[in-house]
């Protein structure tokens, strides 16, 4: 054994955070094992050791992640993972994944990828994984399975791990399933079925519609219509140990203060905003009454006008009960189904905030899409955008996707061993335990850029805020007239008027991501992830290595600085 000096690229909070627990057994693809990481403390002393690098490494600069795994470049490694107290022996997480066979929704969405790739990785002894996936046909899944999953660049590791092989072993344990979660018996054919409900141990049901102002009627077949249809399933299933839901915490609705991790009950109805956050019985939510409600509207409209009528009903319903949209409204009541039906199954309730990019594993900074912050970040960083309707204090809870994953694990195999079927709840938040302020974020963005700007030598200003969609409003169209090239004009006509088309159109679009954000950049509840702790609690201290769930630790800077933005300018706008 030999210890391993590392040359790394992190912030000198971030080194001295390592050196204090410098412990990360770590196992070489060759087979050469390290037991111990030793960092240097000092900012002007990164490159440690060159000469005990190359006796290991062989001249080669190499470090070695949290996770297991050895990267050829340097790697930003995360503030060390708090020790288990003694005598904790862990959760078994990894022998409860083990020989399981799996049944998984969403698994082409950003979550439920970043999940699979963490199951596949931490336990390649999985049975057979079954992906529901929407396709015409077997032929089409595959492919969609192939190009989505097997050929992503977040599968990384695994393609170092399998080599040549990784192509034939994914396809043999990854089963594609011609399905959709809103039909009934999830669209499968007979025989498909059959196999999941004879092979089955888990469900994880990830997958959701989660645009905000979507078709009332469509967002329920989804996100209602779809949960009810996999528990349907889950009472199939003869080997079933747990059902997992991914929700979102703000399922919780228009709520302040601490919010706790209780289940949603039918017929509970959240207070509207401004009141004390408590669950009021003024009008019981029947939520079979909303499904044929939506139902009946979407009949009787007239074809040009029922996509427009549904989106203002989803929203019109989702306010009226205390809900913000019709995304939250229907995964709260996806929540209320499944706790109603679920008889003796065993259920986990994960309840993320804002995911966003993965922190270290297995790609730091890996996205798939413009997640919720980031169109405002970028548009930051390209100059588009100089100020915004929030507050710099306001509480934005986001959580890294990786995180997220493991949790999911640990509670998986926490709630799987358990002898009597209960409902678990967890918000895997960062709000109460580890703060971050929407002003933060853009300090942090305002640093990345000033070093690394988007378009050339453009430089990026502090941002704005502003109080109200009137002010931001006008802040914009002043902004533009400022900017344009009828700049002497605008001083004789500093009115909307004196706007060309497309910096009109411009100020609509953000008019619209305002209204969109506005209910989060001033949401005044937050998360309390008391579970979550408690889970971690449970971890030995190889488990909370391998399965890092803790939040408290989490250096924000150091995380959109080196992993999240930089993250976005790869992976988003592929540069």
């Amino acid at each position: 054994m030999d210890s391993l000096y590392l040359k790394i690229s992190s912030s000198p909070k971030m080194l001295s955070s390592c050196c204090q627990a410098p412990y990360y057994w770590n196992k070489h693809k060759s087979n050469l094992s390290f037991t111990r990481i030793t960092c240097s403390r000092s900012d002007s002393e990164r490159a440690a050791h060159a000469s005990s690098v190359s006796a290991i490494t062989g001249g080669t600069s190499r470090v070695v992640t949290p996770d297991s795994t050895v990267s050829d470049k340097s790697l930003a490694i995360p503030a060390a993972v708090p020790e288990a107290p003694s005598g904790i022996t862990g959760i078994g997480i990894v022998k409860f994944l083990h020989g399981k066979n799996y049944f998984i929704t969403g698994a082409t969405g950003f979550l439920g990828k970043v999940f699979l790739e963490k199951l596949l990785r931490s336990t390649p002894t999985t049975g057979k994984i079954y992906l529901l996936i929407n396709a015409e046909n077997k032929e089409a899944a595959r492919m969609r399975l192939q190009s989505e999953i097997i050929d992503s660049e977040l599968f990384v590791h695994l393609k170092q791990m399998y080599g040549d092989s990784y192509n034939d072993v994914m396809m043999k344990k990854l089963v594609p399933i011609v399905g959709d979660t809103s039909k009934a018996s999830l669209g499968m054919d007979a025989d498909c079925a059959e196999e999941i409900e004879k092979e089955v141990d888990v469900i994880v049901h990830s997958a959701a519609n989660t645009v905000f102002d979507a078709r009332y009627d469509v967002s329920i077949d989804v996100n209602i219509k779809g949960s009810y249809n996999l528990l349907s399933l889950a009472k199939l299933c003869k080997k079933l140990k747990v059902f997992v839901h991914v929700s979102t915490a703000y399922a919780n609705g228009e709520r302040e203060g601490i919010i706790i991790e209780k289940p949603l009950r039918m017929g509970d109805s959240v207070e509207a905003a401004g009141c004390d956050g408590g669950l009021s019985s003024f009008e019981a939510l029947d939520v079979d009454a909303e499904m044929k409600l939506a139902s009946s509207v979407a009949a009787s409209t007239e074809k040009d006008m029922v996509t427009q009528k549904m989106k203002e009903l989803g929203l019109q319903r989702a306010k009226l009960y205390g809900w913000r949209n019709t995304y939250e409204f229907t995964k709260a009541m996806a929540e209320m189904i499944i706790d109603r039906f679920r008889g003796d199954i065993p259920v986990v309730i994960m309840r993320p905030t804002v995911v966003e990019s993965v922190l270290g594993e297995p790609a730091p900074g890996w996205m798939q899409g413009n997640r919720m912050v980031d169109p405002l970040i970028i548009s930051y960083g390209k100059g588009h955008l100089h100020g915004f309707l929030t507050s710099p204090d306001a509480i934005l809870d986001v959580i890294p996707a990786d995180i997220v994953a493991n949790a999911m694990l640990a509670a998986m195999a926490k709630h799987g061993q358990k002898t009597k079927p209960s409902l678990n709840v967890y918000h895997v938040a960062s709000s109460v335990v580890n703060p971050l302020s929407v002003g933060d974020i853009f300090k942090y963005a305002h640093k990345y850029f000033i070093g690394n700007p988007i378009c050339g030598r453009m430089r990026v200003n502090e941002m704005q805020y502003l109080s109200s969609l009137e002010n931001f409003k006008s802040y914009m169209v002043q902004h533009e007239l400022n900017q344009s090239a009828i700049k002497t004009a605008a001083k004789f006509n500093s009115s909307p008027e004196g706007l060309k088309a497309a910096q009109k159109k411009k100020i609509e679009h953000f008019l619209h991501l305002a209204k969109i954000y506005e209910p989060y950049s001033f949401y005044k509840g937050r998360f309390d992830s008391s579970n979550a702790t408690k889970l971690m609690n449970e971890m030995s201290n190889e488990e909370r290595r391998k399965f890092r769930i803790d939040v408290k630790s989490l250096d924000w800077e150091d995380y959109f600085v080196n992993v999240h933005v930089p993250g976005l300018i790869k992976y988003v706008l592929k540069k």
